[in-house]
């Protein structure tokens, strides 16, 4: 065997011999997500934030699409090839994964701390002893407006009911804007821009949820049908043909400066930042009188769980730690501003508008729209119901009291409070 040779041969063991070695070392986690949008920013800012002060450990973010993503993530979690984090839907979806045993409990994980019994909600059982998914982000409902709108006809910004039908009669009189920009042929747009947003002021937020779920109070006591005939009130200000308006036209008339107020959920921020020529504000929902307590629905929409499953559970956990950390908090908000951190340390945020709307945790007592948890879980099912019952009454072709009557009468035919 010639030098040159040899030389060849201990060159190419020792750079797979080191190539070994690295390989041996790197664990690679997968992150499985049905928020394709995401991509770039876990690419360019969160897994190097992570990777820089965890070496050895690599993160790849695999998204599904969002539709699919349920239906992929259960037959992959069967089939035991799905990643090493799974990224929860908030309330039944992500509980029956934890049932089946698919998702690992989470209480004692490092970080989890960070978090209040209301961020948790959605990812905690129902007996509220065990949570399974680390809180990332939620978002919270109120009214984006036209600051040019506002400006232009005098409109101070509306912090009681009165105020806000005050203001919607001074647009309508003017004639030049839509007063607000809704629509109710999607039915779900009725449902949770227009009752799940006014309606924890009326019926006090988690106090009126829990007693619900108790069954201390009915949809028919007049807290939950007072929302219903403010909303019936809507149906002035929104423009002629809102019956056959859809979502994305709703979206169009405020972005194109033909409305005035869009009744609103912050995942709009970032659109309407790039679609919108003119300034921007928002305020919480209107209290019922001057002095009142203000309520938000700050709804948890996504958080991350560990696959029971995972060959790495223990840099599993340190990725979920970080993403439990302020830091994970700080980047994810301000990369997606209008999805907000559900962590209890506050996260300053870059863009105004979703800094006015994270502003009114400060003010506004936080709860989840009232149907997510265990009140969806029969049939008829009362989310989708309350969708359809938001949008007759806001057409006309039901009354407030005959809407409540309806959805209390479906949730009684097979919800029995635990006792």
């Amino acid at each position: 065997m010639t030098r040159t040779t040899l030389k060849g041969l201990l060159l190419a063991s020792s750079i797979l011999g080191s190539a070994g070695l690295a390989h041996a070392e790197d664990v690679t986690l997968t992150i499985e997500s049905w928020r394709n949008d995401d991509l770039t920013i876990w690419q360019e800012k969160l897994i190097p934030a992570f990777e820089a002060k965890n070496p050895g450990i690599k993160v790849v973010f695999a998204p599904t699409a969002p539709t699919e993503y349920n239906a992929a993530l259960n037959a992959k979690l069967d089939a035991g090839s799905a990643g090493d984090l799974v990224t929860c839907r908030p309330f039944d979806a992500s509980l029956e994964l934890y049932n089946k045993k698919h998702l690992a409990d989470l209480t004692s994980l490092p970080g989890m701390e960070n978090f209040s019994p209301v961020a948790k909600a959605a990812w905690t059982t129902d007996d509220g002893s065990a949570a399974f998914c680390v809180p990332m982000a939620s978002v919270i409902h109120g009214f984006i407006y036209n600051k040019d709108a506002f400006d232009k006809l005098g409109i101070a910004i509306p912090a009681t009911e009165a105020d806000f039908f005050a203001a919607l009669d001074k647009i309508k009189a003017d004639g030049t804007y839509i007063p607000l920009a809704m629509g109710t042929k999607d039915l779900w747009e009725a449902a949770t821009m227009g009752y799940q947003n006014i309606g924890p002021t009326y019926w006090k937020g988690e106090e009126g949820r829990a007693a619900l779920i108790k069954g201390e109070q009915k949809l028919t006591d007049a807290d939950w049908v007072e929302p219903y005939k403010v909303l019936a009130k809507w149906k002035d200000y929104l423009g002629d043909g809102f019956e056959a308006q859809t979502y994305p036209d709703s979206q169009n008339l405020f972005t194109l400066g033909r409305a005035a107020i869009y009744p609103a959920g912050s995942w709009e921020i970032g659109l309407f930042n790039t679609q919108a020529q003119f300034k921007m504000g928002a305020f919480p929902p209107p209290v019922k009188t001057a002095g009142d307590a203000c309520y938000i629905s700050d709804h948890n929409d996504i958080g991350v769980g560990l696959n029971a499953k995972s060959a790495h559970p223990e840099e599993a956990k340190k990725l979920l730690s970080w993403i439990a950390s302020p830091e994970f908090a700080d980047i994810y908000a301000n990369s997606l501003p209008g999805f907000f951190s559900l962590n209890s340390t506050p996260v300053k945020m870059a863009d105004p508008l979703a800094q006015e709307f994270v502003s009114w945790r400060e003010k506004c007592k936080p709860t989840i729209r009232s149907t997510y948890q265990i009140l969806s879980r029969g049939t008829p099912n009362l989310e989708n119901e309350t969708w359809v019952e938001s949008a007759n009454v806001i057409n006309g072709t039901d009354t407030p009291e005959v809407a409540a009557e309806k959805l209390q009468k479906g949730l009684d035919s097979w919800y029995k409070p635990a006792k």
